[in-house]
């Protein structure tokens, strides 16, 4: 009976933890504002499934996520707070994990770690409020590192079939998914091989079968992987600089919006501790493989794509996301061995203190009053005939969204390749080559929506065939955006 309450007790604080972690999330959740990356999955769901797959293989990411968003917008019509929800709810199902999952295979210590990681490292709260997939694929990914254990402690065909789901969810969510999936279906094939004589014959045959339904299941997607590939070979946006991708790769979960100085110091010194745990375990001879082997594919992830980016960039901080999961185990892992709850407790303390100052800054962006001016502007000044143009599709995304039924145009002064991938914001932008294309048919007033610096008005301001009416500057918390408004007439 005791034993019956001590449980009982555990659980309910446990469910609190989750509970007072979701709430947590939410406080900041309730915006309506969004940058590019928002602006292209809210704008490509407003189209079908079909052309979700057609217009994502032009992008840099697979298309499960905007399938997923997909129904919700089937369901509630466009609405970027229930899309934003929908991506928190990714990070409580994280944390939920440490109650359903993780305390029943690795103890209570170990769960109640991981949920309160899952809620309190700055990072998930940023990224609970992306309207993008990486909350949801860090689900996958772990729940695909959960039912692999799960399958080599004991076999089971159901763990072996939820690993094979999971695996393949994963695949179709994001890259770097990708590549921990297929480290860890090759890790597992190795060790079927390498221990197929303590393992049924029958189980041998489910295994093969998952094996060859993933790569069956995927192969529809391989080639637009393959042309993906191949597009961000010949040039892609991110750039690599040195030291700061190593400070980048260091503190990328303690950091969330704040400034880098105290985070990294926080995320060094939590490493350096967890190596001296790591160290003496290994000194007593601890068989510590479970803790090990997350951590492990998580570096061999980082390197594998350090090294594609010596021949192209690829290797990007936020893209760890999805296999954040990994590396919160390997933490928690560590830190319940050592089970000296001081030190456990000035750590989560130091944690919740980021988290706190992480809370307060996204409160403070996410509600400015700045975020809603451009808009507004917008929406008083936009008459039906006007068209809207940009060069910059941080703002122009945005527009793109917010103002579908006003004619719009990226002007792509680049020169990119991107014409198949923008078509996520048709019907009501399109890509031209220059001003002049744009503005050709042009019955009403052009709207620049420019940038801080003025790139697009700059080309067009000493052209005698427009005249500028107006120009408003506005400057958004919300990612540091910047609008100059730009109100030009054809000189008729």
């Amino acid at each position: 009976m005791e034993k019956l309450k001590k449980i009982k007790k555990e659980n309910i604080l446990h469910i609190g933890l989750i509970i007072l972690g979701t709430i947590f999330l939410l406080i900041p959740a309730f915006h309506n504002n969004i940058w590019f990356d928002e602006s292209y999955s809210v704008a490509i769901v407003n189209h079908s499934f079909s052309e979700i797959w057609q217009i994502g293989s032009h992008d840099v990411h697979p298309i499960l996520y905007y399938w997923m968003l997909k129904i919700l917008n089937l369901i509630f019509g466009q609405n970027i707070i229930i899309y934003r929800l929908f991506s928190l709810i990714g990070i409580v199902v994280l944390g939920t994990l440490g109650l359903t999952h993780i305390k029943k295979d690795f103890g209570k210590t170990i769960g109640m770690l991981f949920t309160f990681f899952s809620f309190f490292l700055p990072v998930m709260l940023n990224y609970a409020l992306e309207i993008r997939m990486y909350s949801w694929t860090a689900v996958f990914v772990t729940l695909m590192a959960i039912y692999l254990y799960r399958f080599i402690k004991n076999k089971k065909t159901k763990n072996l079939i939820l690993f094979g789901i999971f695996s393949l969810a994963s695949c179709y969510m994001h890259y770097y998914a990708l590549a921990a999936a297929g480290i860890i279906n090759l890790g597992l094939i190795i060790y079927v091989i390498r221990n197929k004589e303590k393992i049924a014959n029958s189980t041998i045959r489910n295994f093969i079968i998952v094996e060859i339904m993933q790569i069956l299941l995927y192969l529809p997607w391989f080639m637009c992987f393959v042309m993906q590939a191949l597009r961000v070979g010949a040039g892609f946006w991110i750039t690599l600089e040195f030291p700061q991708i190593i400070y980048d790769l260091l503190d990328f979960q303690f950091k969330g919006s704040l400034t880098q100085a105290v985070p990294l110091t926080v995320s060094i010194l939590l490493y350096i501790y967890l190596i001296y745990i790591i160290i003496k375990n290994i000194k007593k001879k601890e068989d510590i493989k479970v803790g090990i082997i997350p951590i492990i594919i998580y570096i061999v992830i980082i390197i594998a794509m350090a090294l594609v980016s010596r021949i192209t960039p690829i290797l990007y901080a936020r893209y760890l996301f999805p296999i954040t999961g990994l590396l919160l185990f390997t933490i928690c892992y560590f830190l319940a061995k050592e089970n000296n709850k001081f030190i456990i407790g000035l750590i989560c303390g130091a944690v919740l203190v980021l988290s706190i100052f992480n809370l307060i800054e996204n409160v403070n962006d996410n509600y400015d009053v700045s975020n809603r001016a451009p808009i507004e502007y917008l929406k008083e000044n936009l008459q039906p005939e006007d068209i809207m143009i940009y060069s910059d599709m941080g703002n122009g995304g945005v527009s793109a969204v917010f103002f579908p039924q006003n004619k719009q145009y990226f002007i792509n002064l680049g020169n990119w390749s991107i014409e198949d991938a923008y078509k996520a914001y048709a019907p009501q932008m399109g890509v031209a080559p220059n001003i002049a294309e744009a503005t050709k048919d042009a019955q009403g007033r052009i709207f620049i929506v420019d940038t801080g610096d003025l790139t697009l008005y700059n080309q067009i301001k000493d052209n005698p065939e427009y005249i500028t009416v107006s120009i408003e500057k506005f400057e958004a918390k919300y990612h540091d955006y910047t609008y100059n408004m730009v109100i030009l007439e054809k000189n008729k």
